[in-house]
């Protein structure tokens, strides 16, 4: 028997549980993995509060990084003793051990620690996939990146900048904006003391930014429109502060004819060759230094819970692993 954690119904951080669980061997096309860090993110807070509904009981976490320990049948691009790393469902990243299928999983560098490869590859794959596919930076552009000092701000922020762009970034308090500075961040924003989009607009002449990259979600949806020069493209992915409200599309013309998206890692990984691609990007510039993963929080992985008010409670910065 293993451990892992579970929740049987939806709230607070307080449902989670620590429970034995039975693994077994990998069916076809699956393998087993010994998980050696977990990674933190806030759409595992979604789920356990049921914004994201699930089938319960459920496990928990998408993120890992581990040993691969068995091959189930059809298994050929991988082998026992195997440094991996993965992001992705199905759910269940919080355990010890776990059962996932090969597909979803990624070769780890040995240059790269666990540690490493189970707090970069959710949010890596996501600055990936926000970076290079749903509005490709180019050299020369000015971006805004909401909640620049968080796990996915740090990255797209160094990202960004190695790109060639000009980086705005939002932060809640001083120390963040310092710490998103020291990551690529040329202007960083105090959203609590300042309107951002009236900053924006006086950083870029008026003209107004072609992306804003929001995982914030209702506090910001607003100012992130204004923000936007026309044409721009409007990037909502995540919901820190709550979900965004219905949208009127008549508001998108009258802002400048703005295009809006609301994307998913899940979508943009879905075939195996698009995973790797990102990967293999995501990668490249981490193993080359342009991007530092930073590991600022750990847990064990017991104490999910207390990790999970952290997270909520914003008092966490750059990302966040649990250990087994």
């Amino acid at each position: 028997m293993t451990h892992a954690i579970r929740f049987h119904r939806t709230g607070g951080p307080e449902v989670l549980q620590w429970e034995e669980v039975g693994v077994g061997e990998p069916g076809p096309g699956e393998v087993r993995v010994r998980h050696a860090a977990v990674g933190l993110n806030f759409i595992d807070t979604y789920h356990r509060s049921g914004l994201y509904p699930v089938p319960l009981p459920s496990g928990i976490g998408l993120e890992g990084a581990g040993t691969v320990e068995a091959l189930g049948p059809g298994v050929a691009h991988l082998q026992v003793g195997d440094r991996v790393a993965y992001a992705g469902g199905p759910l269940g990243a919080y355990s010890e051990a776990r059962l996932i299928p090969a597909d979803r999983l990624i070769r780890l560098p040995d240059s790269l620690s666990f540690e490493t490869g189970a707090a970069m590859m959710l949010q890596g794959l996501t600055a990936a996939y926000l970076l290079r596919r749903t509005y490709r930076v180019q050299k020369g552009d000015t971006v805004l990146i909401h909640a620049a000092a968080g796990g996915v701000g740090l990255i797209a922020c160094q990202w960004a900048k190695a790109l060639g762009a000009t980086v705005i970034g939002t932060v809640s308090t001083e120390a963040k904006a310092e710490l998103a500075r020291a990551h690529g961040c040329d202007h960083p924003i105090l959203y609590t003391r300042e309107d951002f989009a009236r900053r924006v607009r006086d950083i870029t002449g008026g003209e107004g930014v072609p992306v804003v990259y929001d995982g914030i979600g209702k506090d910001t949806f607003a100012g992130s429109l204004d923000s936007l020069r026309p044409l721009g493209t409007m990037v909502s992915f995540g919901n820190a502060s709550g979900p965004v409200g219905l949208i009127d599309p008549l508001l998108l013309s009258q802002k400048g004819s703005l295009f809006f998206t609301r994307p998913t890692l899940m979508h943009y990984t879905a075939r195996r060759a698009d995973l790797e691609a990102l990967a293999t990007e995501l990668l490249g510039v981490v193993t080359s230094g342009q991007v530092k993963i930073e590991v600022n929080q750990r847990f064990p992985l017991q104490q999910a819970a207390a990790a999970h008010i952290a997270l909520e409670g914003r008092q966490t910065t750059g990302s966040t692993v649990l250990l087994p």
